[in-house]
């Protein structure tokens, strides 16, 4: 198994355009690609039509697309991909509502939120709206919840790809947390 680092170093070298760095990231950085996805759509409502293969390579296209990304690591890598899998979620959400006839909006607590399972794509939608009202308050409490949640990156990963410390993470963790029980109970 390839370690942080060389995951690193291979997308740095994709991030000064050799493209034979992208052909030897992808099977390293596969696996996890698809355990985001899977971990992903286990908290999406039944019968979802997107499969987890098929969300990793939408990611994937969205991924190599970056044409101006500075890779700086192994966690920054992954913190994009979660939010590249994040919006087609999100996207797939809104589809499948309109399909519906524009269904009413469905008020959620954070923790309906962040244990998305059965029919659940009114709350991965609010919680989605909760999150840019949050990253327009606070962007980096907004990123920490997205990399945490979305892109299942540990506390120190998080720190890692910050430029921050782990304490700092924990405490606007705990923030964020905080702020979006409220939002998201002002929708109740």
């Amino acid at each position: 198994m390839k370690t942080s680092t060389e995951i690193t170093q291979l997308l740095l070298a994709w991030s000064d355009g050799e493209r034979e760095a992208l052909d030897k990231l992808l099977p390293l950085v596969y696996r996890e690609l698809k355990r985001l996805a899977e971990r992903y759509l286990r908290r999406e409502r039944s019968g979802h039509t997107l499969q987890p293969t098929a969300l990793v390579h939408e990611a994937y296209l969205k991924l190599i697309d970056q044409k101006h990304v500075r890779w700086q690591n192994r966690a920054h890598f992954f913190g994009v991909a979660a939010q590249a899998m994040r919006r087609i979620l999100v996207d797939h959400a809104r589809s499948f509502q309109s399909e519906k006839r524009g269904g009413s909006e469905t008020k959620i607590s954070f923790d309906e939120g962040l244990d998305l399972s059965g029919e659940r794509a009114n709350e991965l939608i609010a919680l989605d709206d909760a999150l840019k009202s949050l990253a327009e308050l606070d962007p980096q409490k907004s990123r920490i919840v997205e990399l945490k949640y979305f892109g299942g990156l540990s506390l120190e990963e998080i720190a890692e790809a910050l430029g921050v410390s782990r304490a700092t993470v924990v405490r606007q963790w705990r923030l964020a947390r905080a702020w979006l029980y409220s939002e998201l109970g002002k929708m109740q």
